[in-house]
């Protein structure tokens, strides 16, 4: 696994031994950053479910100015630790060694996101418990991006119940990424 672009280019980065966590392949990631990238400088990014860190460095890597990254398990965290510091990009980031659901209570009132990742595991409806308390949190705003990394069997038809829309979905072999915003946010132009 490495960096793909930006300012640790072509870096490797370390991954937790076993199937404790399941890393996003260099190639899907890659996928996934060409259709974001040109609205990721400067932006806030929030990695959850982070398991090593590599889509919130990417994000740190091609220009975003902050990512949080929320992680339970402490060898994963040592892990992104460790990422950060060796691409340099630690400065940028905030780490939390924390259930999910804890660290989005935490930072309620203190960060408001431009794009939320998560990669929780798959088929255990994770997604939509967080997806349902970001509903009605001030994490959130009208131009925050979310997306989801998935099983490509995994149902969002819920969604516009909780307030949200499907921007687009990008399928991959094994699993799919969900792009969501919120509803009713108005287009320009």
């Amino acid at each position: 696994m490495r960096v793909i672009a930006g300012s640790a280019k072509r870096l490797q980065l370390k991954t937790l031994d076993g199937m404790e966590t399941r890393p996003t392949t260099d190639r899907i990631k890659e996928t996934l950053f060409n259709m974001i990238s040109p609205y990721i400088y400067d932006s806030i990014f929030l990695d959850l479910f982070s398991g090593s860190g590599g889509i919130g460095i990417e994000a740190l890597s091609r220009g975003a100015k902050e990512a949080v990254f929320v992680e339970k398990n402490p060898r994963a965290m040592e892990c992104i630790k460790e990422n950060l510091k060796y691409t340099k990009l630690d400065k940028k980031a905030m780490t939390m060694t924390k259930d999910v659901m804890t660290a989005l209570y935490q930072l309620e009132g203190e960060k408001t996101f431009d794009y939320i990742f998560m990669d929780p595991p798959y088929n255990q409806e994770l997604e939509k418990m967080v997806l349902s308390y970001l509903s009605k949190s001030e994490l959130v705003y009208e131009d925050t991006v979310i997306i989801v990394e998935a099983s490509l069997d995994t149902e969002f038809s819920y969604l516009e119940q909780m307030g949200f829309r499907v921007i687009k979905t990008k399928e991959y072999k094994t699993n799919k990424h969900v792009f969501i915003e919120k509803e009713g946010k108005q287009e320009i132009c």
